[in-house]
This record gives C-alpha cells, structure tokens and sequence, in this order.
C-alpha cells in the first residue's frame, strides 16, 4: 500500500509540488527532479520498489538504464519529527498534475519524460510498444512508463494539458510528442502515417500514435522535443543549416535538395 502524502502544487507556468511528509513516510522521484528539501529528509537510491525481490528490481533498473534512464530511483524518506517537505520543480513550461491512481483502475501509462514524481509504494516501470521498426522513426511514444499502485502520482505535461475522455470504439491520431499520459483500458498503437507527401514537404510526423477508447487520453501542446527543436532553430548553428533547406521546405526532402547530410 503507497503512503498518503500532501502536497501543494506552487506557481503557473514553471511550477514546483511541494510534498509534505509524515514521520517514515517517503516520496520516489527520477534523478535531478528534486528543488529543495526540508530538515529530517533523508535520500535513498535504489532500484525501485522492493516487493519483486533482488532480481525484480535489478529488472526494472536494467530496463530503465537501456531506455536512457537512470538505473537507480531516489527515495526521499522523512526520519525526523513533526512535517517534512522535499520539493519537486518541472524541466520546462508546462503544468504538474496529480494523478491519484485508484481513480485511474490502479494503472496508468504515461510518456518516460513525464512522470516527476510519486508516493512510496507505487510501482514505477518501462513499457514498450509493439512495434519496434515505428518505435525508431517515430521518437517519442515508444517507449513509455507504467505507473501502477494506490497512491499518487505526479506527472509534468508541457505546455496545455487537453483530457479526453474516449468512448468505447473512439479513437484519436495523435503526433507522439503530444501524448502525455493514458489508462490502461486505452488501445495504444503507433501507425505509419499514409500521406508521406507531408512528411517529405511538410516536415510533419511520419509516424503517429493512434489511441482507441474506452479510457482517459491526457495530450499537452508542448513536447519537450518540439521545445527543444525551437532552441536549437533559433541557435547560431541552427540558423546556418535553415538557410540550406531552400525552396523545397523543411521537411525531408527539403533537406535533401539544400545540402543538408545531418539527419
């Protein structure tokens, strides 16, 4: 059973989850998610929750470290008296939104660089897709996070969060990036797009996620990728390659005719 922890979620775009800790009770974080932390906190590495044994959570470190995670989960336990807070802060813009996973069927998947932090007790593991030759074109949504248990759960979603409710047979098409999180009972897929005209001028995904209810979809407007592809445009190496592309765009076949070899 995860503990029961509060929290208060402080500020609007780059927000912070304080989480308040009673005596012995403790919250699981990703490596370098942690702002501040208040007297009696102590932290604590391992590899993740202890119930699957040795070789169970050897398992799960492997599987995150082969992902580019980290192999290790950070535990901050409270040991002294009275409240203990430790803080959590969001990489990039973009809201922290609790999940209390009773609510969600006791699972919940979501994108791996979104989950921020969660109550002690909740499983936190990686799960794949089915198809591996999409998984490399298509970059984000490959690879996701399970997050099972009883307890809550934080999630950072960039940009503005959009909750969809699926019926049973419903079904979105959505670019990767922009799928933050989804209940189990959702029917994940990521598909070849049919249209490659878009892909070869548009610069537009080759690969999308297709999602089919019944379940709960949460999508955000900005992907960290898609922030980070606005930076590096902006960059002095980046403006040197845009003025390569030419009259063709920039989307594959763009590249092509202006010279560029990078991708």
């Amino acid at each position: 059973m995860a503990d029961e922890i509060d929290y208060k979620i402080i500020g609007e775009d780059m927000q912070i989850v304080e989480i308040e800790l009673d005596p012995d009770e403790a919250v699981q974080a990703e490596a370098g998610a942690m702002a501040y932390m208040g007297p009696g906190i102590q932290m604590q590495t391992s590899m993740g929750n202890e119930g699957g044994g040795l070789f169970g959570s050897l398992k799960k470190g492997l599987k995150r470290a082969l992902t580019g995670e980290s192999f290790f989960i950070t535990s901050f336990v409270h040991k002294g008296s009275g409240k203990g807070h430790v803080a959590f802060a969001a990489p990039y813009p973009g809201k922290i939104i609790p999940f209390d996973l009773t609510k969600f069927g006791g699972s919940l998947l979501c994108q791996k660089d979104s989950f921020l932090c969660a109550a002690r007790g909740v499983d936190v593991e990686v799960a794949f897709t089915r198809k591996l030759g999409a998984g490399f074109f298509g970059g984000e949504g490959f690879i996701l996070q399970r997050l099972q248990g009883d307890g809550l759960a934080f999630l950072h979603i960039g940009g503005t969060v959009i909750r969809k409710d699926l019926a049973a047979g419903e079904t979105y098409r959505v670019d990767t990036g922009c799928v933050a999180a989804f209940t189990e009972t959702v029917t994940y897929d990521i598909t070849w797009s049919k249209n490659f005209k878009n892909a070869l001028f548009g610069g537009e995904g080759v690969v999308l996620a297709t999602l089919t209810g019944p379940g709960t979809v949460y999508m955000q407007s900005l992907p960290f990728s898609r922030l980070a592809d606005r930076i590096f445009a902006a960059s002095a190496y980046g403006r040197n390659r845009d003025e390569q592309t030419g009259v063709a765009g920039t989307g594959i076949l763009g590249g092509l005719i202006g010279g560029d070899r990078a991708f």
